[in-house]
């Protein structure tokens, strides 16, 4: 065996051991919260002190997969104006069953302890349930990302597959939700679909609106309105900002999603009405100050928000098997090609992960929370609301 073998399988076992304490860690983590505030604390101080050397020591970046993201179906029930899933992107798309088994078995090898499932609409797959219990009984942490339109009729199997954690994609609330979503009489179906699910298992389910940033939804009005929504399904309140460069989202018609400058005093004052719901509700908004306050310049400044990326610990699987480093881009390969675990740790998987953190992409604000407490300049620049000119 050569030096080369040797040092390879070394940190193969360095890994695996590395992996069997995480994971360890974790699972005693999950039944106290003090031990998982502590944890997601420590994890954060490594990964600036990771940032902060790697501005000058670059090869020190390296791919650690934590998290995976499984587009497991294009299909959507909903026509959002803001997204092209369902239509032109990724069309009649849809992994199977047996194809999402062997990517979790692979992913959980790989080191992954986050699974995300969504698509398209992902509660369109009949596998779901299956594809549920496959990755809790590996012991990853799973969660789906859905519209919740179909949340009645699904969810008993859901549950009983172990599934304890949605995110809820969130635009409005009435009219202007059924507006976004290209069908009417949409959001009554919604609030049905989550009275149902917290009277039937009531906190044993953990639920995030994911509140959708655009022009028509930043006002205070539009913002007041989702926080009831969340208190009224005890649900935290997460905000998603419209997009810029995921292949799969458009800013409209017209582009009447995406702002431009003369919309800053709105987003600056959406910014301070939802600082404020953090400093009075810190368990129900999750997100940091700093990266709140961070906000307009996302908006402002598009691709030329430069706060290095840490999508080193992302992988993300479309519904027609491509994998890519992240949402954006840094194409691996297609597990219909070639598995997983054969696309992980490569030179390539390494070069993408390099050039992730130096922003050598379209860029994108995906993980701004993470990204800005990892990075010391953007950490003391947001620390105060931040005016953009």
């Amino acid at each position: 065996m050569g030096q080369t073998d040797r040092d390879a399988g070394a940190r193969t076992i360095f890994r695996s051991a590395t992996d069997t304490i995480r994971r360890a860690v974790r699972a005693a983590a999950r039944s106290r919260p003090r031990i998982k505030r502590l944890l997601a604390q420590t994890e954060l101080a490594a990964g600036l002190v990771e940032h902060t050397l790697a501005q000058g020591v670059p090869g020190i970046i390296q791919p650690r997969p934590r998290r995976i993201t499984i587009a497991i179906t294009a299909h959507c029930n909903l026509r959002c104006i803001g997204c092209r899933y369902g239509r032109d992107f990724m069309v009649g798309e849809q992994l199977t069953l047996s194809e999402v088994k062997d990517l979790l078995d692979d992913a959980r090898a790989a080191g992954v302890e986050l699974v995300r499932l969504y698509g398209g609409e992902p509660l369109l797959h009949r596998d779901l349930p299956a594809m549920v219990r496959h990755s809790v009984d590996l012991g990853l942490a799973t969660y789906i990302t859905t519209n919740g339109l179909l949340l009645r009729q699904k969810i008993d199997a859901l549950f009983d597959a172990g599934l304890r954690n949605i995110t809820l994609g969130f635009y409005g609330t009435a009219e202007a939700y059924d507006r976004y979503v290209g069908r009417a009489d949409r959001f009554r179906k919604l609030e049905e679909a989550l009275r149902y699910v917290r009277s039937r298992y009531g906190s044993e389910l953990s639920l995030q609106l994911n509140y959708l940033v655009m022009r028509p939804s930043c006002s205070l009005p539009a913002l007041r309105a989702a926080w009831e929504f969340a208190e009224r399904f005890d649900m935290t309140f997460h905000t998603d900002l419209i997009h810029y460069s995921l292949p799969y989202f458009t800013d409209g018609t017209e582009g009447d999603l995406r702002f431009t400058h003369d919309d800053l005093p709105a987003i600056e004052n959406f910014v301070t009405a939802l600082s404020d719901l953090k400093r009075r509700h810190p368990v129900r908004i999750r997100e940091s100050l700093a990266s709140i306050h961070s906000i307009p310049d996302w908006l402002m400044k598009g691709p030329e928000m430069r706060v290095p990326c840490d999508a080193k610990n992302l992988i993300w699987v479309g519904a027609d098997g491509s994998v890519q480093l992240c949402y954006v881009t840094f194409r691996l390969g297609n597990i219909r090609q070639c598995p997983l675990r054969e696309m992980l740790f490569t030179e390539t998987h390494r070069a993408a992960a390099r050039s992730a953190f130096r922003l050598d992409c379209p860029n994108c604000h995906c993980e701004r929370d993470s990204r800005i407490m990892k990075d010391l300049a953007s950490r003391i620049r947001y620390a105060s609301p931040q005016r953009t000119v």
